[in-house]
């Protein structure tokens, strides 16, 4: 396999990135925020299989399904039990 050249290594002038000059992200709506969540193992499974069947991504099937919760103004009937 032959070697690159020198000149093949170095840097394009259009990427240095000392020159380059910093702009605000153009979509500031659309970054997402990164959490850590802890989900009943079928309820996983289920997207991960979904997403085998859709070719989309289980994170984004779930991020899918939350926004839809969210826009229909979803309210879980959720019960607490007491422990003892």
């Amino acid at each position: 396999m032959a070697k690159p050249s020198s000149t093949a290594l170095a840097a394009k002038p259009q990427y240095y990135l000392k020159k380059m000059t910093l702009r605000p992200n153009p979509y500031p709506c659309k970054l997402k925020k990164s959490v850590t969540i802890r989900l009943d193992v079928d309820v996983v499974e289920y997207f991960k299989a979904l997403s085998e069947q859709t070719g989309t991504a289980y994170q984004t099937l779930m991020n899918d399904f939350l926004k839809s919760c969210k826009e229909q103004k979803f309210t879980p009937k959720t019960i607490w039990k007491r422990a003892g």
